[in-house]
């Protein structure tokens, strides 16, 4: 594996595959892998799952987190991506970053001599895509050749990076979308503007808010041309009969999600949140030396 792991595609396909392996092997298991060793958690946006989740998986290895919000640093006075790096290297075995601008990450990788792991930035979100792997491969017990069909805003950020996996995995990949919101990516994926013909014979369906933090001001338009990808029970129905539903959290319920099929049989939505956890303690591992 790379230092640092700022995309998917930092990750071969074997790459992703020793991730799930470790995952297995450290699941629901407290151990001293990170020792001594102390990571800082820096959050320039706001979260739960993530945040949450990284601390647990720290702590569950033996190690120490350090969270820190961006304004509580020099950075929110003006230093330097940069120079916060040096700094940080001194101190601590990797910084994980969630930020606004993935040009900060890049940053901060090139100049760090410890590893650095994007917990989100405005292109990517890498940690999520692979907990999302991990549970598909987890419930349908394989991932090459399944159909997975994104419902909503295609250039969102989680979408770019589970589409990033689902490729190395030779799925068969959909989004289905209006023209003006296609995935800002490279990959080898279908358009289906129609979500009732691009559901059809699908095994895994995902969502995610058609509102990411920073589009507020954008809410009214987004709502307007993305309500009729709603993911609800009529598509879920034209989908294969043990289709698998998901969303990486927050869900605005009864716009993305109606709150019938996120609390249905067939969600697994609660799944995922958890598999970050454990997905976090591999890739942890597995960088820190």
């Amino acid at each position: 594996m790379k230092k640092d792991l700022l995309s998917i595609n930092d990750l071969s396909k074997n790459d992703v595959e020793k991730i799930f392996e470790m995952t297995d092997k450290l699941r629901n298991k407290h151990t001293s892998h990170l020792k001594g060793k102390n990571i800082a958690l820096i959050f320039q946006k706001p979260s739960t799952r993530t945040k949450i989740s990284f601390e647990v998986a720290i702590n569950q290895l033996g190690g120490n987190a350090i969270s820190l919000n961006w304004n509580e640093l020099q950075l929110g006075r003006g230093e330097t991506v940069e120079d916060t790096a040096r700094v940080l290297e001194r101190y601590v075995d990797s910084i994980v970053a969630r930020v606004f601008s993935h040009d900060d990450l890049v940053k901060m990788a090139k100049i760090s001599k410890v590893p650095v792991i994007n917990a989100l930035s405005d292109l990517e979100h890498p940690c999520q895509a692979l907990a999302d792997l991990y549970t598909i491969k987890q419930k349908k017990r394989k991932l090459t050749g399944s159909k997975i069909v994104f419902l909503g805003d295609g250039a969102n950020n989680t979408f770019h990076s589970l589409i990033l996996a689902c490729e190395k995995f030779d799925m068969d990949i959909v989004v289905s979308c209006p023209k003006n919101y296609k995935p800002e990516i490279r990959a080898n994926y279908k358009i289906i503007e129609n979500p009732e013909e691009a559901v059809k014979s699908a095994d895994i369906l995902y969502t995610d808010t058609w509102v990411s933090m920073g589009q507020e001001s954008e809410k009214e338009n987004r709502i307007r041309d993305l309500q009729n990808y709603q993911l609800n029970s009529k598509l879920v129905k034209s989908a294969k009969k043990d289709v698998i539903v998901m969303h990486p959290l927050p869900a605005h319920r009864n716009s993305e999600i109606t709150s019938d099929v996120m609390d249905g049989k067939h969600s697994v939505v609660l799944d995922q949140a958890e598999n970050r956890l454990h997905t976090e303690k591999a890739i942890l591992c597995l960088l820190i030396k």
